[in-house]
């Protein structure tokens, strides 16, 4: 049977599979195959410079040989691995084999071809290569995704800092804020949580089989290993070196940036709740598309699908990220296998936030401002000026504000001329009487347009 995306398993391979191409290259099985002929490239590369016994420097045409294979490898290349790995049942073996294979024509490289993968362990190039593939998808795709997501914020914060909106605690009307002010406390907290995805180190190892370089210290016992590998790790490759580990590396790292991402979707899943809510009350309509069916059987209907396409989204890379996150770092004694089946789901957790953040940023591309409900909606509320009026009169030691408007106002409909009746009935001075009765639920915004105004995108 050949493949069609009808009949992918994963709707990220199948229905959402053009959402998620920019993932595929560096998560797949063939992203991992290409950051493991990197790392083991690298090595041999750096071996070479070592000044071992029996390993001269390469020349520049070797090393431009072997580099051109990380530079140029492609889906045959991986395929090629594939097939050799039917017979040694072991993967990393198997790129071990495939670059001896490459080495034709190269008589200095065909002689040194013994240190490919020399005193090397499995979980040295696979640590190093996750680090790789994490480093390139929260660089290349997750960070500018969530930056787009942002940059459209931001510039909403803005457009719509003076539109002043009713809020509502507890589902209750309360004080007015205003529509760009709502956006800029988000802004605020992926701001935050942005730095801590991009702040997260990417550590890596190659100290051998349990940590301890014990293979590499008995070929040459006089080489500090140590700084050799550091070397590599952050010179060569660009990760961060953890010097002390078992077989693996423990994966704490990963744990915090998974956590990171996690809390990052968690404000976006209260975000697109929230924009749902204020779709729902008539705040922001949603701009048509010819062609586009809301219901079956309601013609009438224009659904915030996407926000709620966020939301599923988010909440299922949450689940799989947490479990990636609680589960690796857990390895029995110095090592046992858990780790490796579900490495392989890095790109399908991460794939589903990267879902979550297309559908919010199309669904944020609909919204437009319905400036007559939210004006409507707050002539409708007086009784929100009751905190005003208490306040004042608290500032000039009238007896019991609180209380007086607790009185006259909880449970009530309230009106203009009621509130207004009542600041009218109250010992203020006369220009603090002036100053509430000029005041409206729409003027009553205290400093939200400065706060809106002033948010911006941190990188």
């Amino acid at each position: 049977m050949s493949f069609s995306t009808l009949m992918a398993l994963s709707p990220l391979d199948g229905r959402y599979a053009a959402k998620v191409a920019d993932l595929r290259p560096l998560l797949s099985e063939f992203g991992l195959m290409h950051r493991r002929v990197q790392v083991e490239i690298e090595w041999f590369i750096a071996l070479s410079d070592a000044g071992l016994d029996g390993f001269a420097p390469l020349s520049e045409a070797g090393r431009t040989h072997l580099r051109s294979l990380i530079t140029g490898f492609a889906e045959e290349d991986a395929a090629a691995i594939k097939h050799i790995e039917k017979t040694t049942n072991h993967d990393v073996k198997a790129v071990e084999y495939w670059l001896k294979s490459k080495l034709e024509g190269h008589a200095e490289l065909i002689a040194a071809s013994e240190f490919i993968h020399f005193a090397c362990t499995s979980e040295d190039i696979n640590n190093t290569s996750h680090a790789l593939m994490l480093q390139a998808a929260r660089r290349d795709v997750l960070l500018p995704s969530l930056d787009r997501i942002i940059d459209t914020l931001v510039a909403m914060s803005h457009r719509f800092a003076d539109v002043p909106m009713l809020s509502r605690t507890h589902g209750q009307t309360a004080s007015p804020t205003t529509v760009g002010k709502e956006v800029a406390n988000v802004v605020a907290r992926l701001n935050t949580s942005r730095q801590r995805i991009a702040a997260v180190p990417l550590l890596a190892k190659m100290n051998g089989a349990v940590g301890n370089y014990n293979a590499h210290s008995l070929a040459y016992p006089d080489k500090d290993w140590e700084s050799f590998s550091r070397n590599v790790v952050e010179n060569h490759l660009g990760l961060t070196f953890n010097p002390y580990t078992i077989q693996i590396e423990p994966h704490d790292y990963m744990a915090e940036l998974f956590d990171a991402v996690t809390r990052t979707n968690t404000i976006l899943i209260d975000f697109s709740r929230d924009v749902w809510g204020y779709i729902s009350l008539g705040y922001f309509k949603q701009k048509l598309k010819d062609g586009e069916v809301g219901s079956s059987a309601m013609p009438h209907k224009v659904n915030p699908i996407d926000f709620e396409n966020a939301e599923g989204n988010f909440g299922l890379a949450n689940a799989l990220l947490a479990h990636l996150s609680q589960k690796l770092p857990i390895s029995r004694w110095q090592r046992d296998l858990t780790d490796s089946t579900v490495l392989r789901n890095m790109g399908v957790a991460l794939g589903y936030a990267l879902l979550g953040y297309d559908s919010l940023s199309r669904g944020l591309g609909k919204l437009e401002i319905n400036v007559d409900a939210l004006a409507a909606d707050l002539d409708g509320a007086w009784e929100v000026l009751a905190e005003a009026i208490q306040t004042v009169m608290r500032r000039h030691a009238l007896p019991q504000p609180y209380e007086q408007l607790k009185a006259f106002t909880r449970g009530k409909p309230m009106t203009r001329e009621m509130m207004q009746g009542f600041i009218a009935s109250t010992d203020l001075p006369q220009t603090e009487k002036d100053r509430l009765l000029a005041m409206t639920p729409g003027s009553y915004i205290g400093q939200a347009i400065v706060l809106a105004q002033g948010i911006s995108a941190v990188r």
